[in-house]
């Protein structure tokens, strides 16, 4: 059977605030002067290999066991998933 890559990025969505990401812009990029940098925000990614028979059942599984575990919460979360045969 296949095996794959199954990237799981969790981020804030764009209206919930990320303190995180604000400490990153604030104590270290606009202390050192860089200027050009406007935002910055973080996120959690998830590497899970997996045995599938596709891509597309891959991913599915990945995102029914994040769900089941309540990895991520969907009313503050956004999750962008990538895949790739290894």
């Amino acid at each position: 059977m296949p095996s794959f890559l199954v990237s799981v990025t969790i981020e804030n969505k764009p209206e919930i605030v990320d303190p995180e990401g604000d400490t990153i812009l604030n104590d270290l990029i606009l202390k050192d002067k860089k200027t050009s940098v406007k935002k910055v925000r973080s996120a959690k990614m998830l590497r899970f290999q997996i045995e599938a028979k596709s891509k597309e059942l891959a991913e599915r599984q990945v995102m029914d066991l994040c769900n089941e575990f309540r990895i991520y919460n969907p009313l503050v979360s956004r999750v962008s998933v990538e895949t790739r045969s290894i």
